[in-house]
């Protein structure tokens, strides 16, 4: 016990040394720099020392870690994680249980359970929900995707007297998305073994949302050509754009078509906490299945995420028995094994991360961390919008933004694309600030995504100086050669 408390003691102290003094995001470093270093190590050799890994450890990773809680990261969808989840990461990591059967985890099952129990409710499904905890939005989504099919199948096969075999109905299954839905969709078709046409992608209007007349008439175009439309997939915070799709009216098509509506809310599931614009998932409710990310807008620590059915029947599609593990009489006997409705068998208890914070924090504490970074994305929108230097894309209903400097009329513009690359290349290069990209309309923008409180209006408008400063530095160098060519 002695040497457990010095251990953890000291890897804390480590890190929360290097925390306090990260000046920047990132420190620069490139794979070629850093991979060496890692491959000189010989793990046939141990220190026996945790002193001493810790030294070393400092230089393989602490030291060149990309540090989310910095004001200054700005990129993907990365929290900075709360000091009561830190807490129950401590205590789950130490006591290890895991979540596939009753007699490995006892109070671990129940928690998680009443868990998925809150957070159907906050969704507002009724008494009939169920679900479970997952690795992330990807493997929510594949589940969602797997129970949706296999109801599919089910309900074709109990249609008229001459239902086609499963075979011929798998290459006719259809899954309907917006091109602004994740990429997981597609990704998911193929592990279900859909066909390569699986996905149909409708495009978004100017807002980056779903249009619902698009998603009628692919609907009603699969109805003429035979096809089955097994699911469709609406967003609740778009990646790039932190759009949420037209909830009641998609919920409205898909109760009309008869077909499953699943929500992906990995990145706006915040919202269902959020004391002020909980409105904006009014619809979600009608689901049939929904992703949420507490690692994203919950301030989590990887991983802790779930998926929600409003009819837990559903997930007897996941449901496999094992003699060794969870026979059939458990069941029958009411033993709650989580493993016979997740797609995991082995599975950390990462539930404990959200109980503690609630239990700790509250629903409310949680709500106004979110509020404020979706608050001071909208002021950065409105900085940029303001600014000369850069055109905005679509207002976020969350907060990201999309963005790209746009180089003065004459030359130089068509440098743009180019431009923006650089930038944020640069920046991360000088390790000041982490900024991601994207493509809009076949176009190079660049992208803020903020989930970090601490994250000030004064250093949003720093960053964006330094990528207008290495963006301009780039057009002046090649500007008068894009002229010489276009002369020549």
């Amino acid at each position: 016990m002695d040497h457990y408390r010095q251990a953890l003691a000291a890897g804390i102290d480590r890190v929360a040394t290097r925390i306090a003094g990260a000046d920047r995001p990132f420190s620069g470093i490139s794979p070629s720099l850093l991979a060496p270093e890692i491959s000189a190590i010989d793990l046939d050799r141990p220190l026996h020392d945790p002193s001493a890994a810790l030294d070393e450890l400092e230089d393989v990773y602490l030291r060149d870690a990309v540090y989310f809680h910095h004001p200054r990261y700005l990129a993907h969808l990365n929290c900075p994680v709360v000091i009561p989840a830190l807490l129950g990461e401590a205590v789950l990591t130490a006591v290890n249980s895991s979540l596939d059967t009753w007699d490995q985890s006892a109070g671990g099952t129940l928690i998680e359970r009443r868990l998925i129990d809150w957070t159907a409710g906050r969704v507002g499904f009724g008494h009939q929900a169920d679900g479970v905890f997952t690795s992330g939005g990807t493997q929510s989504n594949l589940q969602a995707l797997l129970l949706a099919r296999e109801e599919a199948c089910a309900f074709a096969a109990a249609g008229p007297a001459m239902p086609p075999g499963r075979q011929t109905l798998l290459p006719r299954l259809r899954v309907i998305a917006s091109e602004a839905g994740h990429f997981s969709v597609q990704k998911s078709a193929k592990l279900l073994g859909l066909g390569p046409d699986a996905v149909i992608t409708v495009e978004t209007g100017p807002d980056r949302r779903m249009p619902p007349a698009a998603l009628a008439r692919e609907l009603e175009r699969c109805r003429r050509e035979g096809l089955v439309v097994m699911a469709v997939v609406a967003t609740a915070g778009t990646t790039d754009f932190g759009t949420i799709d037209p909830l009641p009216e998609i919920a409205d098509l898909c109760a009309r078509a008869g077909t499953w509506l699943h929500v992906d809310a990995a990145y706006g599931c915040g919202l269902l906490v959020s004391r002020t614009r909980r409105h904006l998932l009014d619809g979600i409710e009608r689901a049939d299945s929904v992703t949420v990310d507490f690692h994203k807008s919950f301030f989590q620590p990887v991983s802790s995420s779930a998926l929600l059915v409003r009819d837990g029947a559903v997930l007897r599609h996941a449901t496999y028995h094992a003699d060794y593990l969870n026979p059939v009489r458990m069941a029958e006997q009411r033993i709650p094994n989580q493993v016979d409705k997740s797609i995991q068998t082995t599975r950390r208890f990462d539930a404990l991360k959200l109980w503690m914070t609630l239990r700790v924090m509250g629903p409310d504490g949680i709500g106004e961390l979110f509020d404020e970074v979706v608050d001071r994305t909208s002021a950065a929108w409105d900085l940029l919008a303001a600014d000369a230097r850069f055109e905005v894309v679509t207002k976020s209903q969350l907060s990201t933004v999309v963005f790209r400097y746009l180089p003065p009329e004459g030359p130089g513009r068509k440098l743009a694309d180019d431009a923006n690359l650089y930038a944020r290349e640069a920046l991360a290069a000088s390790g000041a600030a982490v900024v991601a990209g994207t493509k809009v309309d076949g176009r190079h923008y660049l992208k803020f995504t903020l989930l970090n409180p601490e994250t000030s209006l004064d250093d949003i408008a720093h960053v964006v100086d330094l990528i207008a400063e290495h963006a301009g530095r780039y057009v002046d160098d090649r500007a008068p050669l894009e002229t010489c060519r276009q002369a020549g």
